[in-house]
């Protein structure tokens, strides 16, 4: 029996997204998300974050402030969150935050909206 091209279309689609893993299959739809632990007048390299990733913003944001708790910060608040790069910059009175597509277009952004004296403190991409 002939099969429409069609009918052979979706066979090949359905068994390749078979192949592939949970893993590829959640990366491919992932965000991300930064969370932080800046109490003021910390050196911007004292701060604690924690980084997650999920099929949402949401989600990620809830994974990064679970991982940022798990490090043994009792402050963590979401800095950023993003579908691609995020980064996260601070100086002992200020922050910045930048997303963007790539790590160095984040970090520029963070660093940029942090000001004079700002360090990068975390950048990351899903």
């Amino acid at each position: 029996m002939f099969k429409s091209f069609a009918q052979t279309l979706a066979i090949v689609l359905f068994t390749s997204l078979l192949a592939l893993s949970p893993a590829s299959l959640s990366t491919a739809l992932a965000a991300g998300a930064i969370a932080v632990d800046d109490e003021e007048g910390e050196n911007p390299t004292d701060v604690g974050y924690g980084i997650g990733y999920g099929s949402s913003r949401e989600e990620a944001a809830t994974a990064a402030m679970a991982e940022c708790r798990k490090s043994g910060n009792k402050g963590c608040k979401v800095a950023v969150r993003f579908d691609t790069c995020g980064a996260y910059a601070a100086s002992k009175a200020h922050y910045g935050v930048g997303w963007g597509a790539s790590k160095a277009v984040a970090t520029a952004a963070a660093l940029e909206s942090c000001g004079a004296g700002c360090k990068l403190v975390v950048a990351d991409c899903e």
